[in-house]
């Protein structure tokens, strides 16, 4: 009987050594389990950036939002996903440990993937089959709860993974715990820059069981799939992480400090009482003097922080303004077409090239001839790019205006005439207006106020068949809201002109009835095929067209007879003549500022207070909101006037910035923190093994060039992305 529980003791014994021995298993002198974590970062970083590279399109073109609503929605979603890793950090701190809290968000992120694919797929509620969802409410309710959870769980794992990779390193791998880094971030870059590529390739197909539409599906569906293989990998590799426990956060001391503060001075706020060098020193009576330390070297720098938000409303239109504003431009390429939606890639592809030339060229250049180009002169130089793109993607705007097509307002009505007579007629629209239309030929009338007949804000057709007293109005154009261009689609509308026939059209396909007018069709290449069937008889025809057009197919009852020779295409709207290219000006411009800006900045907020911090995280988020409220809000007529509009509003504060960094005192946080421990009566160990390790770190940044560049290249992913 003693030895009942011997078995039992040694099978606990062998399976911890197991663990053991599987945790410090090493390849090429790495951890294995860090092989997982790398693939998991790539997949959900391709995973995070795919879905958004397409995301503001799906609002404007799935959705049928209007731009503003458009921009707003993705600037919200975008919010919230950098406000969601304080969350993250302070459950992973305080509750569940990191490996639990990657766990759990990330089967939260899954979901919300996945429900934002299944709400893309127009069939699910297109009971008529016309390519339309019938209920939208659905879709929209689909993707809000998805976009919510993507967003909880994307910032809820951010401040998780890179740091549980770094826990996976014994003493002895600090070698290979930097390259670690490295990889981590290549794959950070790699997954964000083949995601941007691919996504928008995927949504330019076109798919439906019904109906061909944009696919939508396929372009969110690919990165719910890599998340969902995220997941399944890093879950894979769980026996062989080290997991260490929750240490508790930091940021609830911080907060139950300053409100003790705030506190005590209002109670002393009588004259009797001593004024403090600084208000925060009235919560030593309770509160450790290093952390007090600690919270005003952060208030410092948060204070620096607030005009910061704005430069980040500028920046991240890069996905929504931007990317609208390429729709009504002409990606051709010659050997390949470029949408829309692959524009965003010019901006990491510029980060790559441009941050190495900054710190091993540009800034000591600068430094050699006698400037002192402090880090904060930096940002505010950094500001002012920023603010010049938008100036440049103003003028774009101005020139793409000149080639949109007049639309009428609410209180107008447009028409346009087409004469199937086959004699030339004269029209007389009361009260004056007055039209000579050959036989088979389309003429338009610009924005009266006078047809009282018509739909107001709407573009209808007049039709004259070959008995002009048959004569009917049709509506057309509904897909042009408000003004603008269709992205990258032209619009064919087919108009049967011989009524005996009838036509079915290869392209979807559809029926065209008797002297009827098809619905609008899409059409997402520059040359299609079309073939004309009507029992036996059938003839085809090849046309070139350019984006963002809408044409018209007068199809007579001759079209068999003369191998489609004899149909009439007629213009109604001119394709986009503005070239894509024009928008890399501005994309130069705006990286240039990041450069200066981001990673400048974190560096900065790293050497002038403790590292951990969220007051930069919170800058991102409040400069979303402030896209979000100038969208809903503004209502400027005109684009271009609202590029000026935050251009001149970051100069503004760059201006305030520049005053702020003038007054600014630049501090040595390590020597603030030594001087108070050796006040404390630190252990001489401890602070001698302290002193050894910031003197390693600053013989390493000073001596090593190179691995300055790849920590700057680190630091801008890591408050790009990471953060």
């Amino acid at each position: 009987m003693e030895y009942d529980n011997v078995l039992p003791n040694v099978y606990s014994l062998c399976i911890a050594c197991l663990c053991v021995l599987v945790q410090t298993a090493e390849c090429c002198g790495y951890p294995i389990s860090i092989f997982f974590i790398v693939v998991n970062e790539f997949c959900e970083r391709f995973s995070y950036y795919g879905m958004r590279a397409v995301l503001v399109l799906y609002f404007r073109y799935f959705l049928l939002w209007d731009d503003d609503l458009a921009t707003s929605i993705y600037h919200a979603f975008v919010a919230l996903c950098y406000l969601t890793p304080i969350l993250g950090a302070i459950i992973a701190d305080s509750w569940l440990g990191k490996f639990k809290t990657i766990i759990y968000l990330s089967i939260v992120y899954a979901i919300g993937q996945v429900t934002m694919a299944v709400s893309t797929i127009h069939d699910i509620t297109d009971a008529n089959r016309d390519g339309t969802p019938d209920n939208f409410t659905f879709h929209i309710a689909l993707s809000m709860l998805g976009l919510v959870l993507i967003a909880l769980g994307t910032g809820g794992i951010k401040p998780c993974v890179a740091a549980f990779g770094g826990d996976q390193f014994q003493e002895h791998q600090s070698r290979q715990l930097n390259t670690f880094f490295s990889v981590f971030y290549l794959c950070i870059n790699a997954g964000s820059l083949l995601s941007t590529l691919i996504t928008p390739v995927l949504r330019a197909q076109e798919y439906g069981i019904h109906t061909q539409q944009q696919c939508y599906p396929l372009a969110f569906g690919v990165p719910a799939a890599l998340m969902v293989v995220s997941l399944v990998v890093f879950i894979s590799g769980s026996g062989m992480y080290i997991k260490t426990d929750p240490e508790g956060n930091i940021m609830w001391s911080v907060c139950k400090c300053i409100g003790f503060a705030i506190k005590n001075r209002f109670r002393h706020r009588s004259s009797r009482y001593p004024k403090r060098e600084h208000w925060m020193d009235w919560a030593d009576e309770k509160y450790d003097k290093l952390l007090i330390a600690q919270i005003k070297m952060v208030l410092k720098v948060l204070f620096l922080y607030i005009p910061l938000p704005m430069f980040w409303t500028l920046f991240d239109q890069k996905g929504s303004r931007w990317t609208l504003q390429a729709t009504t431009m002409s990606g051709d390429f010659g050997a390949f077409i470029l949408q829309p939606d692959q524009m965003q890639t010019v901006n990491p592809i510029l980060i790559l090239t441009l941050v190495p030339i900054m710190d091993r060229l540009i800034f000591p250049l600068i430094q050699k001839c006698g400037l002192n180009f402090s880090p904060l002169k930096r940002m505010t130089v950094g500001m002012l790019f920023a603010a010049m793109a938008f100036v440049a993607a103003a003028l774009v705007q101005i020139e793409i205006d000149k080639t949109l097509p007049n639309f009428p307002s609410s209180s107008e009505s447009q028409l346009k005439v087409v004469n199937i007579y086959n004699k030339t007629l004269n029209v007389t629209i009361s009260p004056n207006k007055y039209l000579l239309i050959d036989s088979f030929e389309v003429q338009h009338t610009f924005k009266h106020t006078y047809f009282t007949l018509l739909i107001k804000g709407g573009r209808q057709t007049l039709i004259i068949p070959s008995n002009p007293t048959l004569m009917y109005l049709v509506s057309v154009h509904q897909s042009f809201p408000e003004g603008k261009k269709a992205l990258y689609y032209l619009f064919c509308s087919f108009l049967k002109v011989g009524c005996e026939y009838y036509f079915i059209l290869t392209l979807n396909p559809c029926l065209l009835e008797s002297c009827c007018l098809t619905a609008v069709l899409l059409v997402s290449h520059l040359r299609r095929d079309f073939v004309l069937r009507h029992g036996e008889q059938w003839c085809e025809f090849s046309q070139k067209f350019g984006f963002g057009a809408s044409y018209t197919f007068l199809i007579p009852s001759t079209v068999f007879s003369t191998d489609c020779e004899s149909k009439t295409e007629v213009e109604d709207m001119k394709p986009n003549s503005v070239h894509m290219a024009l928008q890399i000006p501005q994309y130069f411009l705006i990286t240039t500022g990041e450069v200066m800006f981001s990673v400048t900045g974190l560096q900065f907020s790293y050497s002038q207070a403790p590292k951990k911090q969220a007051g930069w995280l919170c800058t991102n988020a409040v400069g979303n909101i402030i896209v979000l409220i100038v969208a809903e809000l503004g209502k400027l007529p005109k684009q271009w006037a609202e590029y000026v509009l935050f251009a001149s509003l970051l100069v503004a504060v760059s201006i305030i910035f520049s005053i702020m960094a003038y007054f600014y005192t630049y501090i040595d946080p390590a020597e603030i923190e030594a001087q108070i421990r050796k006040e404390q009566g630190l252990e001489p160990e401890e602070k001698e093994k302290e002193t050894l390790e910031m003197e390693e770190k600053d013989e390493g940044q000073k001596n090593d060039q190179e691995k300055s560049t790849n920590k700057s290249v680190k630091l801008h992913e890591f408050s790009k992305l990471i953060f």
